[in-house]
């Protein structure tokens, strides 16, 4: 079996640990142009740097980087538990940060990537890196400055609050307000800011941004901004990302319809 087999053997593996180990590999593969898997590899490459984030769609969750293991006591692992094989999960997590972080700078390139799907895998990647000094939050800003195409845009957003949250920066959320406060903003990137702006900070929703979330979430726009790899982990049964994240950072008195679902097969 090549190299690449192997790699999407470990990526096949049940183990988030196994996976952990494939990502220095995968990388050189997501960045060479020529390489026929680059986009699936893109794709799968941060999910071993992300765990319990499938269904998240909460202003205190959604986003969050946990505690990196390596800073908590050695016995508690922080919150992230354990793999069916016993492996303390948070290892794994923090050992895909840690390679992504080190090949960041040729990760960035990517941003640029003619590709869209490309520019959006690519701010999904770097945003789980660790970014003490920015750079990687300054890189993702000066791409929004220059994106054309309204689904990177949104990206751009979540990735720069997603980034933000690990790394506090108060200018930061003051720009994704006057993102979502812009008429002339695409719809879809107005979302993402509010997103990204209602889990940056605890205080209460405007009624600005309650309008602006509830006017701009339609159903079609809600399953078409899935195709974001933040809406499309936080969607449920029934529900895409966008209207499950409106429903529980706005609107949590509503039903759940993921919870109706399962209510309704017993």
């Amino acid at each position: 079996m090549d190299t690449t087999g192997v790699l999407w053997g470990l990526c096949a593996n049940d183990s988030r640990a196994a996976v952990a180990l494939a990502v220095p590999f995968l990388i050189p593969l997501a960045i060479d142009a020529h390489h026929p898997h680059r986009a699936a590899v893109l794709a799968v490459l941060c999910g071993p740097a992300r765990a319990r984030h499938h269904g998240v769609a909460s202003r205190e969750e959604l986003l969050l980087h946990r505690n990196d293991p390596r800073r908590s006591a050695p016995d508690t692992h922080d919150d992230y538990g354990y793999e069916v094989t016993g492996y303390p999960a948070g290892w794994a997590v923090a050992a895909a940060r840690t390679a992504i972080t080190a090949d960041a700078p040729a990760l960035l390139p990517l941003l640029g990537n003619s590709d869209p799907t490309i520019r959006v895998d690519a701010a999904y990647v770097l945003a789980t890196a660790t970014d003490p000094d920015h750079i990687i939050r300054t890189a993702l800003a000066s791409r929004f400055a220059a994106e054309g195409d309204a689904m990177v845009r949104a990206a751009l957003l979540l990735a720069t609050a997603e980034i933000t949250r690990a790394h506090p920066h108060p200018p930061t959320l003051t720009w994704l307000r006057e993102r979502w406060h812009d008429r002339t903003e695409a719809p879809e990137a107005r979302l993402a800011a509010a997103i990204g702006w209602l889990c940056l900070t605890d205080q209460s929703a405007p009624e600005e941004l309650r309008r602006t979330v509830d006017t701009l979430a339609e159903d079609e726009r809600a399953h078409a901004m899935d195709a974001l790899p933040w809406m499309n982990a936080a969607s449920g049964t029934n529900e895409p990302g966008l209207l499950r994240c409106r429903r529980c950072m706005l609107h949590p008195e509503e039903p759940d319809p993921e919870a109706a679902f399962w209510a309704s097969l017993f």
